[in-house]
């Protein structure tokens, strides 16, 4: 069952409501890398970027997410720069894996209380915050039972005004749930677009009246529209990579089953004047009243396209259901 409730805000947990759509900060990040791998988007102009999110909160964007890895720092850095401790704007960021500033060098994956209060404090420093509204652990498939110890010290970091609330980004329903009762829990950060429905996820959240953040709500710039059969990515984005979990790309090209799915809804999400893009944003805000999407961005008119969207809100329930027919028959 559909519940697109208000069409275009969100009530967070600190009692704020907000505009639906966030804004996604890895790509702006720039190049980093595990070894040769790499990690990041390709190189960036720090100026757009820095343009790019002042346009966004002019606006009305009031959510941004980042990562304490994304550029080795990079990231938080450029959103630290352009936001500062602007108490009417919300920034999430995350904590998990490691990186060296220097080498732009993947170091590994940590889950201490050592390591998590350190990373915090950095993310502090960069973001130039004196709290980190929500802190987010950044390993997808930790071990469930392993877990306590990490949101254990999430809230103790909250009891001591660290941060304001805490959650998880991963893509398993059980990770999810498993800390849903914790005073501060409030979001999960997890795959969702029009390829990937993810409704066991979206139960967990709607039940416990959690914020489903959508990471991925573009596909990795497939629903954008601006990839065709040809065209490849530069030799340093991460989509080129020959990563586990790269399913949208094959060797910097669209992977052939996700570019049939696309044809086939291509028409239904640009209907009523809405960009590719629009409708993809649309379409999330149709399948739950707890959606969040967070489309990535690199430059002032990728920002001006997104916010657009606010404008005509959630899809209609017949394209939805037309939507949900062709993909069945795929």
């Amino acid at each position: 069952m559909r519940k697109p409730g208000k069409v275009t805000t969100i009530d967070l947990w600190n009692g704020r409501e907000i505009p639906r759509l966030g804004m996604g900060c890895w790509a702006i990040g720039g190049p980093f890398y595990a070894g040769d791998v790499p990690l990041g988007w390709g190189e960036v102009d720090d100026g757009e970027s820095i343009r790019a999110i002042h346009r966004a909160a002019d606006l009305g964007i009031r959510f941004f997410d980042t990562a304490s890895n994304y550029g080795a720092g990079h990231s938080e850095k450029i959103v630290g720069k352009a936001i500062g401790n602007r108490d009417d704007i919300v920034i999430a960021t995350k904590f998990g894996f490691a990186t060296d500033e220097q080498s732009k060098q993947a170091t590994g994956a940590f889950a201490d209380p050592t390591f998590i209060r350190r990373s915090a404090e950095t993310s502090l420093q960069r973001l130039r915050r004196e709290r980190l509204d929500l802190l987010q652990f950044h390993l997808n498939d930790f071990p469930p039972e392993a877990s306590d110890e990490v949101f254990e010290t999430l809230e103790a970091l909250r009891t001591e005004g660290k941060i304001d609330a805490f959650g998880w980004s991963t893509d398993y329903p059980d990770r999810a749930s498993r800390h849903a009762a914790r005073e501060g829990f409030v979001s999960v950060q997890h795959t969702m677009n029009v390829f990937e429905a993810v409704p066991e996820m979206i139960d967990v959240i709607e039940k416990n009246r959690l914020i489903s953040i959508n990471r991925g709500p573009l596909a990795m710039g497939l629903l954008s529209g601006k990839f065709t059969a040809e065209k490849q990515v530069g030799a340093k984005d991460v989509r080129g990579a020959s990563l586990d979990w790269m399913v949208y790309f094959k060797d910097g090209k669209i992977a052939p089953e996700f570019a049939a799915r696309l044809d086939a809804v291509r028409s239904l999400l640009t209907a009523d004047g809405r960009t590719l893009t629009q409708g993809a944003l649309a379409w999330l805000w149709a399948r739950s009243s707890r959606t969040l999407p967070i489309p990535g961005f690199r430059t002032v008119a990728q920002v001006e396209e997104n916010v657009g969207a606010l404008q005509k809100g959630p899809l209609p329930d017949e394209l939805m259901d037309r939507i949900d027919a062709e993909l069945a028959n795929l």
